[in-house]
């Protein structure tokens, strides 16, 4: 997009997304959906393969990712939008502090841009980078948080919108994670990104653009209890994939 990391981050680029993104793209993108989905790594995707092939449907382009640990969802979020670890930005465990660190927020209000955090009230991502010259709409449920989030990327008004969904770990810990209602709602989470998906190459056809499929970290079944957690240094718990919709043909159409 054509500023810098974070202050604290510790991350450099990564060079499988700017090498797909390719010059059309790198350093010109206008407008960035990141879609968060709560829980849904690697051990999901692949159980469940059709999920995986319509998420690529729309962002093919894959990252493997390691969740931050420990695998909790404000400790992940962190180090997502700040790209430090616990260490820098001081979320060890579940708890919701404002963060103190420079985050991506941060840097694109100091680039002249403008974002918007769409999420389930009081969630994580509600609350943690809270404190900024951002717009925070806080939503009472996941389909209020797709609609909210519909409506700001048909506005074009803002050059990032991140929106946060929860309902499948909301239901992973107190049912089957590979359970039939634990599917509904993973799908739930999929179809929600192919509708933004979908608005986005609608109204945002004018911008040079990215959409990311972007989870914090996976889940497990807890054989004693026969619920779903997640917490642990385990692949179901730490291995997620990103999926990216980088198109260099859009940054092109866009400037003719």
């Amino acid at each position: 997009m054509g500023f810098g990391a974070p202050r604290d981050s510790e991350c450099p680029p990564s060079e499988e997304v700017l090498t797909a993104a390719g010059p059309a793209l790198c350093g010109r993108v206008r407008r960035a959906l990141v879609f968060a989905p709560d829980a849904i790594g690697c051990v999901q995707t692949r159980r469940f393969s059709g999920l995986r092939e319509s998420i690529l449907a729309n962002a093919p382009h894959v990252l493997p990712m390691r969740a931050a640990f420990p695998p909790k969802t404000p400790v992940c979020f962190a180090g997502m939008f700040t790209g430090a670890g616990p260490g820098v930005h001081g979320i060890r465990r579940y708890e919701k502090p404002v963060l103190a660190c420079d985050t991506l927020f941060d840097a694109l209000v100091r680039a002249g841009g403008r974002a918007a955090i769409v999420a389930v009230e009081d969630s994580s991502i509600d609350m943690i980078f809270r404190g900024r010259d951002v717009d925070y709409l806080s939503e009472p449920d996941d389909g209020s948080v797709l609609g909210c989030a519909l409506d700001l990327i048909g506005r074009d008004g803002h050059d990032l919108v991140v929106a946060y969904q929860q309902a499948y770990d909301d239901l992973l810990h107190r049912a089957d994670p590979f359970g039939t209602e634990a599917l509904t709602a993973l799908e739930g989470h999929v179809r929600a990104f192919a509708l933004l998906s979908e608005s986005v190459r609608k109204h945002w056809a004018g911008h040079p653009r990215v959409s990311v499929f972007a989870p914090d970290h996976g889940a497990h079944l807890d054989a004693g209890s026969g619920m779903g957690d997640h917490g642990l240094d385990i692949p179901d718990d730490m291995e997620v994939e990103h999926f990216w919709d980088l198109d260099p043909a859009a940054a092109l159409r866009a400037a003719t």
